[in-house]
């Protein structure tokens, strides 16, 4: 239990430094919303003067930051500058399915195709399809997000039109629709986005699974398995692979961010009202509240999810000691 509120209170203190940097690195860039607001609205100087008071961007420094602390330990994270006042919490929520269901899908393929295809290199280990595997996983890995969702929006969006490329439902979709038209509508619509993140992020996994299997399949525990005539699935299942599983839930909290974040340039290119979107979005627009809504968030998963790959890890291999 001692360690467990170590890990906990290492945790908060993480996720407080990191909202308070991303907090005064923002302030500290030059320009402010209410000036680029105005570049677009034309507002009149008192117009002006009432919102910089209202988002308190006439105070110090230090009194900015107290106020966003208050607001925030009671759950109020102000309203978008960029969308007249609406809360960020009622913002944040209107994107958070589709992030957490594009999120989602991207962990499973992930994590199910990417393990396997991992384990099966490690096996095969010098063989023609251990090298081809390697070098489309280094192919993948090296390619930006954006740059093969824009291909991929051409091949089959434009030039085959297969698939949509845009948004997250047909916009002339009848309202009478069934749910099963419904849920094909969707699928149809998270193909793109889904295969762009899974065909950059899988690259890793493989690699990860591969080298942690290849450690695993020379332990002490498999070439006794083999010995006592195991098997050879018994052997790669029992032995090596729940022994090289450690890594990947590491690897599995670094990447349990995407939950809530998704991928802002993959969100951009295909339309996806997610979060990323709306970081991006605020961003551009220099929406104070709105990008630390976003960051709080995002900074909490981070967080969450190396604690979360700590306390695995610990539970799943008793090796591992508690420091």
């Amino acid at each position: 239990m001692r360690h467990l509120l170590g890990r906990v209170g290492q945790a908060a203190l993480t996720w407080t430094l990191a909202v308070t940097l991303a907090f005064f690195l923002m302030r500290l860039t030059p320009g402010n919303p209410i000036a680029a607001l105005d570049e677009e609205t034309r507002m009149a100087p008192e117009q002006v003067e009432r919102l910089r008071r209202l988002y308190c961007l006439d105070c110090p420094l230090l009194t900015q930051y107290r106020s966003f602390l208050t607001g925030a330990m009671s759950g109020n994270l102000g309203g978008s500058i960029r969308y007249n006042g609406l809360p960020v919490t009622t913002l944040i929520a209107s994107r958070l399915p589709a992030t957490l269901l594009l999120g989602g899908t991207v962990l499973l393929i992930n994590f199910t195709l990417g393990s396997w295809l991992g384990a099966v290199q490690a096996v095969k280990k010098g063989s023609s399809l251990d090298r081809g595997l390697s070098f489309l996983s280094l192919t993948l890995y090296a390619v930006p997000s954006f740059w093969l969702g824009l291909t991929l929006a051409w091949l089959f969006g434009i030039e085959w039109r297969l698939l949509p490329v845009a948004g997250i439902h047909d916009v002339t979709l009848s309202g009478e629709a069934g749910a099963l038209t419904r849920s094909v509508d969707l699928l149809r619509h998270l193909i793109l986005p889904a295969v762009t993140l899974s065909a950059v992020s899988i690259a890793a996994t493989m690699r990860h699974q591969r080298s942690a299997m290849l450690e695993a399949l020379r332990l002490d525990c498999v070439r006794t398995a083999r010995a006592k005539g195991l098997p050879e699935r018994q052997v790669l299942f029992r032995h090596a692979w729940r022994n090289s599983i450690g890594p990947m839930i590491t690897l599995f909290g670094l990447w349990l961010p995407i939950l809530v974040t998704g991928a802002v340039f993959v969100e951009s290119v295909f339309g996806w009202p997610g979060l990323g979107s709306l970081a991006s979005e605020a961003i551009g627009n220099r929406d104070y509240p709105l990008i630390m809504g976003a960051t709080l968030l995002a900074a909490a998963m981070v967080v969450l999810g190396g604690f979360v790959a700590d306390v695995l890890h610990d539970l799943l291999d008793p090796r591992v000691e508690a420091v």
